[in-house]
């Protein structure tokens, strides 16, 4: 079957796409998740989140867009259609109007993992990404460190599915190898999204891997799965081509002891800024 992955039709695989694998297999040895971390540069769980709880959250999320008058008319909730002609919704914050949602990304399961994953007490960052992506849309190829690259450079992204994701309905890809792209990491990698007014790399997967080398993978996801991936992993999304919502969240992971960026610190994150300097100043 073909995909679109960013901008791209590419087919699943074929040459330029295949499956992600998960890392189940070494789920509960430390070392093992450590080590497969290194080799891919990433850890696909299946089942992490408890499925229920994170369907009670996504409900939750749901009835905070209905009453943003963003879902279909006579439909059903739990559904996620988009009303008419809505577009994205990137709902960026802390979330506490949402404790569904903030009992699953900050709770014992998850801390103790990265407890364990990091081998010091971890942090997660207050600041939630949550993002509702209607049809149409999908995010461009890119590397986290752009975002957040102010604190340690030792930091985890979860990207967790509030519900179930078809490849229809446009979960994350990831550019296999692209943690070891080291004239991409110390030449893009190396920007800083405030500072120097960037985002995405590119919104053609191609692009990177006819460049770099490496290939695309994704899969189908579950409510309960989780991807866990470097600052150094590229990523780009599926296009979202269904009429329903895909609603999914970031957070972030790391250790207590190394330093935090800035933006995303405290109790009230600053988030982005434009800090580029004025022209002809010092």
């Amino acid at each position: 079957m073909n995909v679109k992955v960013g901008s791209r039709e590419l087919e699943l695989g074929g040459p330029h796409l295949e499956e992600l694998r998960d890392s189940n297999d070494v789920l509960g040895d430390t070392d093992a998740l450590r080590a497969r971390m290194e080799e891919d540069g990433y850890l696909l769980l299946r089942g992490f989140h408890d499925r229920e709880q994170v369907l009670r959250a996504r409900t939750a999320v749901l009835s905070k867009i209905d009453k943003m008058g963003k879902l279909g008319r006579d439909t059903l909730l739990e559904e996620g259609f988009t009303a008419d002609g809505s577009k994205s919704i990137f709902m960026g914050g802390l979330h506490e109007d949402l404790p569904e949602l903030l009992d699953v990304l900050n709770g014992e399961h998850v801390m103790g993992f990265f407890d364990q994953l990091l081998g010091a007490k971890s942090l997660t960052y207050r600041y939630k990404w949550l993002r509702a992506v209607s049809k149409g849309d999908y995010t461009g190829a890119h590397y986290d460190i752009v975002y957040m690259g102010r604190g340690t450079h030792n930091l985890y992204t979860v990207w967790s599915p509030l519900g179930d994701i078809s490849y229809e309905m446009g979960g994350l890809a990831l550019c296999l190898n692209s943690h070891r792209f080291e004239s991409l990491k110390q030449s893009y990698g190396a920007k800083d999204s405030d500072r120097d007014g960037i985002g995405a790399y590119t919104d053609d997967p191609l692009v990177i891997t006819e460049r770099y080398g490496g290939k695309w993978a994704t899969t189908e996801f579950q409510a309960g799965d989780v991807l866990i991936f470097g600052m150094f992993l590229m990523h780009c999304s599926l296009e979202n081509t269904t009429a329903q919502y895909r609603l999914s969240v970031d957070t972030r992971y790391q250790s207590s002891l190394d330093p935090v960026d800035p933006r995303w610190s405290g109790k009230k994150p600053r988030g982005h800024y434009n800090d580029k300097p004025v022209p002809g100043s010092k």
